[in-house]
C-alpha cells in the first residue's frame, strides 16, 4: 500500500483518535479471542446458531489474540495491515454470517458494523509510524547514488 503522509498529519485530534479507535479494536480482538477460546456459553451457542463448527472458535480465537498483539505493540507495519485485514474479514464475516443464517436483527447486528467502522477508522488514522511505506516514496526520500547518477545523466 502507498502511503504519503501530508502535512499536519499527527494532530492532537487525530493521534487521540487514533489511539481510541486501536484501543477499542484491540480490546475487541484481545476480549473476543479469550471468549472463543474459553468457549464460553454465550459464544459457543451463537457459533452452533451460524452452523460453524465448535472448532472453529479455537482458530478465530487464536487469530483474534494474535491481531490484537500486532496491532498494540510498536512497529511492524506489515503485521499490523495483516492484522487490520484479519479483523476486517472476521467481522464482516460475522455480518455476513448472522444474514446468511437469518439471525437479522438491529441488535445482532448493530455490533460487527460499528466494530467494523472502529477498526477502518483505526486503519484510516494510522500515524506514519504504523504505516507501510512504497518503495517510491522511500526513494524519493532518501536518494541513492543510483538515483542521483540518473538525475544528472551518469549512468
Amino acid at each position: 500500500m502507498t502511503t504519503i503522509a501530508s502535512s499536519g498529519f499527527n494532530s492532537r485530534p487525530r493521534l487521540i483518535a487514533y489511539w481510541v479507535t486501536t484501543a477499542l479494536v484491540v480490546f475487541e480482538l484481545a476480549m473476543g479471542g479469550a471468549w472463543d477460546l474459553l468457549r464460553v456459553a454465550q459464544v459457543r451457542g451463537l457459533i452452533e446458531r451460524l452452523g460453524y463448527p465448535i472448532y472453529f472458535l479455537a482458530i478465530l480465537g487464536t487469530w483474534k489474540l494474535l491481531g490484537a498483539v500486532a496491532l498494540a505493540v510498536p512497529k511492524f507495519p506489515r503485521l499490523k495491515e495483516w492484522a487490520y485485514a484479519g479483523a476486517f474479514f472476521d467481522l464482516t464475516g460475522a455480518v455476513a454470517s448472522l444474514f446468511a443464517s437469518g439471525l437479522i436483527s438491529a441488535s445482532t447486528m448493530a455490533y460487527p458494523i460499528l466494530m467494523t467502522a472502529v477498526a477502518l477508522a483505526s486503519w484510516a488514522l494510522r500515524p506514519p509510524s504504523r504505516r507501510i511505506r512504497s518503495v517510491e516514496y522511500e526513494q524519493q526520500r532518501v536518494p541513492t547514488k543510483l538515483s542521483h547518477d540518473a538525475q544528472h545523466g551518469k549512468c
